[in-house]
């Protein structure tokens, strides 16, 4: 997919805020040091449109990306973040969840989880929910480029048989190796019916 004029929209923390239309929305979940940011980069081939941080539990709001006024990636603060005062935590999930179960625009859920280790115990909460929630969603394995070439799929399907995934997608990916960047977008392609 070529994208011509990616744009950081606006961050919510609330319905209020949200962007208004009835553009599709996929959205990025996953650990506050899974890359979600980084992912948004690649993925649209920019630097630094989405920033990304060091420090981990960075994103506090919903972060709006409009995509060429085709659809938005929509970036949720990550979880799992140990630093984060008992309140926020309250407070983000509550807007977290507000979005998710509310939320009409959303086509995909993006799953981001680190491909060299176990699913952690918050990863398989926010997996349950998204099954719950039963919203169509794949799974991205991310940091591929932090284990050997031959690894990676072997890792992908340790955490495929971890989570028990049978009827959804799961695919590698990497920030520095960009060669799976075009399979996440025939699965994203798929979900948008839109012409590109």
């Amino acid at each position: 997919m070529i994208v011509k004029n990616p744009k950081f929209e606006v961050s919510a923390v609330g319905p209020k805020q949200y962007p208004k239309g009835d553009l599709p929305e996929i959205v990025l979940v996953g650990k506050s040091n899974v890359g979600k940011s980084s992912f948004i980069n690649t993925m649209l081939n920019r630097k630094s449109l989405a920033r990304t941080s060091n420090t981990p539990g960075k994103t506090r709001q919903i972060n709006f990306y409009n995509i060429d006024n085709l659809f938005y990636f929509v970036d949720l603060p990550g979880y799992g973040y140990s630093k984060m005062s008992k309140q926020e935590k309250v407070f983000s999930g509550k807007y977290i969840e507000e979005y998710l179960q509310k939320r009409e625009n959303i086509v995909l859920i993006v799953h981001l989880l680190d491909i060299r280790h176990q699913p952690t115990e918050d990863d398989l909460h926010m997996y349950d929910y998204i099954l719950r929630s039963n919203l169509p969603f794949m799974v991205v394995t991310n940091k591929a480029d932090k284990i050997a070439v031959t690894k990676v799929d072997a890792e992908a399907e340790r955490v495929k048989q971890t989570l028990g995934i049978s009827y959804s997608t799961i695919l590698p990916f990497s920030a520095e190796r960009k060669i799976y960047t075009e399979k996440v977008w025939e699965e994203i392609e798929k979900m948008l019916k839109i012409e590109m």
